[in-house]
């Protein structure tokens, strides 16, 4: 099969416990795939082998799994020519495999890290996207538009352990604000409690400095305003 990087054998039949047989002689072809290209997330292998079936036409997709380390094609032998047409499109597809962009799901996967801490770490700029991708998603009616990412960038970030000083980073800034922010409430309360004080002193003094009638209390003993 030219352009299979690929062990390829016919597999034995599998026979059930009650000695009968349970599927017939198949045709198996294997594709290496490096720690580079799933970055050793569990969501990136399945993304890579949606990636792969999407290449191939409905009824061959369902015969192609993505396994650690490794990409399997199996099919019956009586499906031969579909089975090398299918292997040519694997071979192809798997050529650049390690450069298909992440997925936001795959990279917070591989760099263990929240959604939350996503959406903040691209919007400063510090998680990098590489563009967007649009997809219609089952059962919603409408489309969905995310960023995906270089995984090579993802990988830097993932070598460098530069997601655990982000998250460090956040958590002094996020208590500085806090500092900051209880500050200028303890300043605004002193500010009230100030100008309160101010303004009762201001009204003994006022009451103090009023001047008094001569002869006011004998005027206003005698009810003449009654």
């Amino acid at each position: 099969m030219t352009g299979i990087v690929a062990a390829i054998f016919t597999a034995p039949d599998r026979t059930s416990e009650r000695g009968v047989s349970t599927s017939p002689s198949s045709l198996v072809a294997e594709w290496p795939l490096p720690p580079s290209a799933t970055l050793g997330s569990s969501l990136r292998l399945k993304g890579i082998e949606r990636e792969i079936r999407a290449r191939l036409p409905w009824a061959v997709r369902t015969f192609v799994k993505a396994e650690t380390g490794r990409i399997v094609l199996r099919m019956a032998q009586t499906d031969a020519d579909a089975f090398q047409a299918a292997g040519a499109a694997i071979s192809r597809t798997l050529e650049g495999i390690e450069a298909l962009p992440v997925l936001p799901r795959e990279a917070e996967d591989i760099l263990t890290i929240s959604s939350r801490e996503r959406h903040k770490w691209l919007r400063d700029g510090r998680l990098k996207s590489v563009g967007t991708r649009t997809v219609k998603m089952r059962g919603r009616s409408k489309a969905v538009t995310f960023h995906v990412f270089d995984p090579r960038h993802i990988e830097d970030i993932l070598d460098r352990d530069l997601a655990t000083a982000w998250r460090e980073e956040d958590a002094r800034e996020a208590s500085e604000n806090r500092r900051r922010g209880a500050g200028k409430a303890a300043l605004t309360r002193a500010g009230k409690r100030k100008g309160k004080a101010r303004g009762t002193g201001n009204s003994g003094k006022d009451d103090a400095s009023r001047p008094k009638l001569e002869g006011w209390d004998t005027f206003e003993a005698e009810g003449l305003l009654r």
